[in-house]
């Protein structure tokens, strides 16, 4: 016999008995009920719920994914004289077919409906490689692309592009435990063996990793040639990430980090960042301050409004503190006398009121402790934050001098900046030429020991600032930004902050996912909570790679976010077994389940389960 005309009959499971839309009934052949087929001396996996069904039209080879299967009993029938009948077989296996492409003539697989079949056509199981075309999501052997996962069905191994993974955004989601840290990693690790001895790839191509748990922070996992900053707000120990000044001092920036709000406090730390830009303009710097410190308390001392002063003189006390921590006694030479209204000074029995001699202001402790303590010298040991705090000191005193604002709208905001101001100053840097970078095109912040409020803020901080330097540049470099344990940023629900910072932080994630593929910058998250994650930072991901989720909330969210995925594909979502996960999006025509490899352990991520046999190995237990 022909051995096409063996193989098709050894391969034949049945024919077309039905057609509704995309979903096809295939009636199986009785004698092709067995798990595995035998042919040549190999053993072929019969079709089975979540395989592949090859259809023949004619010349044409339609593909279709087996949904479901049932027995469907046929009845009896006539024939001959009344009173006898032809035995028939009751129970016929009838699998329900889903089409999701077809092979072209160069042998390839297209995702996609071109024709339907038509009912007794001929229904076949897949050779090795037919299931293997179906898996190739690559159009040649020069294409670049890693290998870093089989189909957890037939064992196939799966390459995956290069150009259609990493030049797109990632969602990867899998409850604790499932192995998305795995994925994540093996990910950017195939990418780093393919491309990291590629010309213009160290210069061309920069991944920013924020990492929440530390887990990418050993020497191997993803490349040993990385930088990491370990950032602490704890104690003075950890790295500090390089920022030039025009990055920290923001209006934007400060805004975000302080909580400011729209109408009073903004436009207040706008006009104390104005102001501190000019002084730090001027050649005499520590001059200059001290000149506008010194004509402020000339301004305060002949004030007539007795409580205003008082405040504004406990201003002016707290910044010649920051410059002299001994400073004390600052007013005990002068007072305020309520009747005339004015602050007056004594000295040898004589009262000396300002208001009629102005020049005694520069006799007082408080105005001489200026001239010995502001100066050009002392300038140069403060730093940029708590110079900063004394221009919002002098912007606030001006306004309550002129009486443009209330003390108690705007203080609040500079009590948040000193709440915050310890933090910022022990994981940034401010420099003139900052390297971020230094020489590595691969930077792991690990925000581990880091402080719940900063852990959200400097991950933004940092995605705005080097996002808006990207899109400056042409197009022709990449920026990729991984996220792991994206609901720490990412999340719609916090109750931990304000309306309007969760806006502008979601906002700023959001401009980058949905506008930044134009500027050739990628957004990768990973999560174990997608519901917690904005639904357009979701939506607008273009492959996703879904690891085993329970949570109800979760799997409604992967399916009205992913459109890609088919219903049987997401039904099998809760009982995915670690390390296996649905493949959808753009880069495959079709939802794939793979089981992603295992890393070694000097390149998997630091995430593993504790185990108690190991806990009892490592610590003795006295007798």
């Amino acid at each position: 016999m022909n051995n096409s005309l063996l193989r098709d009959a050894v391969l034949r499971i049945g024919e077309v008995s039905g057609i509704e839309g995309r979903t096809v009934s295939i009636k199986v052949d009785k004698n092709k009920n067995s798990s595995d087929l035998l042919f040549d001396g190999d053993v072929v996996k019969n079709v089975s719920v979540g395989g592949y069904v090859e259809i023949r039209k004619g010349f044409s080879s339609i593909i279709g994914k087996v949904d479901g299967e049932r027995l469907l009993e046929d009845s009896s029938a006539w024939k001959g004289e009344p009173n006898q009948y032809q035995v028939v077989d009751r129970n016929r296996r009838t699998l329900t077919i889903s089409l999701v492409g077809y092979i072209d003539t160069k042998s390839c697989f297209v995702g996609g409906i071109k024709e339907l079949p038509l009912i007794g056509n001929e229904a076949f199981v897949l050779t090795q490689d037919k299931i293997q075309s179906i898996h190739r999501l690559i159009r040649s052997d020069s294409s670049l692309h890693i290998s870093v996962a089989r189909t957890a069905i037939e064992e196939v191994s799966v390459d995956l592009p290069i150009d259609g993974i990493f030049n797109s955004h990632l969602a990867i989601f899998g409850n604790t435990g499932s192995g998305k840290s795995n994925t994540v990693a093996a990910l950017y690790q195939g990418l780093f063996d393919v491309c990291g001895g590629k010309s213009g790839f160290k210069t061309g191509c920069y991944f920013l990793f924020f990492d929440f748990n530390g887990e990418y922070t050993k020497p191997d996992c993803i490349t040993p040639n990385k930088t990491i900053y370990n950032l602490k707000t704890d104690d003075e120990t950890g790295d500090k990430l390089p920022v030039s000044f025009e990055e920290l001092f923001d209006s934007e920036t400060l805004s975000v980090l302080v909580e400011a709000t729209d109408k009073t406090q903004k436009p207040f730390l706008k006009r104390a960042l104005k102001r501190y830009r000019d002084a730090r303009s001027k050649d005499l710097f520590g001059n200059y301050l001290r000149a506008i410190v010194q004509n402020k308390i000339k301004d305060i001392l002949v004030m007539a409004n007795k409580d205003v002063a008082y405040k504004l003189l406990d201003y002016i006390e707290e910044i010649i503190e920051m410059f002299d921590e001994t400073a004390t006694s600052l007013r005990d030479d002068i007072e305020f006398h309520n009747k005339n209204e004015t602050f007056l000074r004594k000295e040898n029995g004589l009262s000396y009121y300002f208001s009629s001699c102005p020049a005694e202001i520069e006799n007082t402790v408080i105005y001489k402790a200026t001239s010995n303590v502001i100066n050009e010298t002392a300038i140069i040991g403060i730093r940029p934050l708590n110079c900063f705090l004394v221009f919002l000191l002098l912007q606030l005193a001006d306004d309550l001098y002129r009486y443009k604002v209330q003390n108690d709208h705007i203080y609040p905001v500079i009590n948040r900046f000193k709440a915050k101001q310890v933090s910022i100053e022990r994981t940034f840097q401010v420099e003139d030429s900052p390297r971020f970078w230094q020489d590595n095109n691969c930077v792991i912040v690990n925000l581990h020991d880091v402080s719940l409020d900063m852990r959200k803020t400097i991950p933004m901080l940092l995605a705005k600032n080097i996002y808006n330097s990207h899109k400056k540049k042409d197009n022709k470099k990449t920026l990729n930004i991984i996220i792991d344990e994206a609901h720490n940023i990412l999340s719609k629900t916090s109750f931990r902050e304000t309306e309007d910072w969760k806006d502008y932080r979601l906002e700023t994630f959001e401009e980058i996912i949905k506008e930044g593929r134009k500027y050739g910058v990628f957004l990768t998250i990973s999560s174990q909570r997608p519901n917690d994650i904005s639904e357009t930072i979701i939506s607008q991901a273009h492959n996703y790679f879904i690891h085993q989720l329970i949570n109800e909330k979760d799997l409604q969210t992967i399916g009205k976010a992913v459109s890609y995925i088919d219903k049987i594909s997401e039904e099998s979502i809760p009982t995915l077994a670690v390390g296996t996960c649905i493949f959808s999006g753009i880069a495959t025509p079709m939802p794939l389940k793979l089981k992603v490899a295992e890393l070694p352990d000097n390149k998997k991520p630091d995430s593993h389960t504790l185990k108690f046999k190991d806990v009892f190995e490592l610590i003795s237990i006295p007798s």
